[in-house]
């Protein structure tokens, strides 16, 4: 038997999306699974994670083990300060997986917080949808409230706007505004479409400040609003639409079942 290895017509996915679309786990252990032959589809070995299979038609196993009906959920989380996104730390502080209800299927956070971060946190076994949330391409806008100590002048205020030159290249353009102007301490909001590694922080740092408190209250249009700090909420068909806001048509169309076919 052989299997495509170029993109082909139809609704299929390449084997290690598929394994992270039907719950087994991310896109990284699914790869190395599928390296190791440890999955197969329709009962012959597969090693290459770029074959597409469909997932409709077709039996995919690992270890025996058939895949699993999982029925896509999503949910908000407002993670709380010194909580960490990974599910295990060397240093043994607590992390978001224990805050989650018991039962769920397999989940992972689309886009990460930093220990030190606070506020909103999406949770998905969806990949698509992941992927539209944090990829670079789609501008999905996140929205925080950053106190600050040190001296922000309003050139300073300006490079945040424009772009701040960081180790890892220039930062697009933001929206900054202040929330309590001529306050102290002073209080931004900075909606960002791209998510680098804690980006806001060194953005910070780049123009003579430092980060005191940092959270996240939106992605897209769906809010933080009244979650209360450690406790989750689900999200339905309208609370994806809002928290697509900001990518292209199709992707919000694709996301929550309304594209064409």
């Amino acid at each position: 038997m052989t299997f495509s290895k170029s993109s082909p017509s139809g609704r299929r996915v390449q084997l290690h999306r598929a394994l992270s679309k039907l719950g087994w786990g991310s896109r990284t252990q699914a790869w190395e699974w599928i390296r190791a032959g440890e999955v197969c589809v329709d009962g012959q070995p597969v090693t290459d994670p770029l074959t597409w299979v469909d997932l409709d038609r077709q039996r995919i196993t690992r270890a025996d083990e058939v895949a699993p009906v999982v029925v896509l959920t999503t949910l908000a989380l407002h993670k709380p300060r010194g909580v960490v996104t990974t599910r295990r730390d060397e240093r043994g502080r607590p992390n978001v997986y224990d805050l989650l209800p018991p039962g769920l299927p397999w989940v992972f956070p689309a886009g990460r917080l930093d220990a030190e971060s606070e506020g909103l946190l999406i949770f998905t076994n969806d990949a698509d949808l992941s992927v539209r949330l944090t990829e670079p391409e789609h501008h999905t806008p996140k929205t925080y409230h950053a106190t600050l100590t040190g001296d922000l002048t309003p050139e300073a205020l300006e490079q945040l706007r424009g772009g701040v030159d960081l180790a890892d290249g220039r930062t697009r353009p933001a929206q900054v505004r202040e929330l309590r102007p001529g306050m102290k301490p002073c209080r931004l909001e900075i909606i960002l479409t791209e998510g680098r590694n804690r980006q806001i922080r060194r953005m910070a740092v780049a123009v003579g400040c430092r980060v005191r408190r940092l959270v996240r209250v939106a992605v897209g249009r769906y809010e933080l609003g009244d979650l209360p700090v450690g406790a989750c909420r689900f999200l339905g068909k309208e609370d994806l639409l809002m928290l697509l806001n900001g990518c292209s048509a199709p992707d919000r169309a694709k996301a929550t079942g309304e594209a064409d076919g």
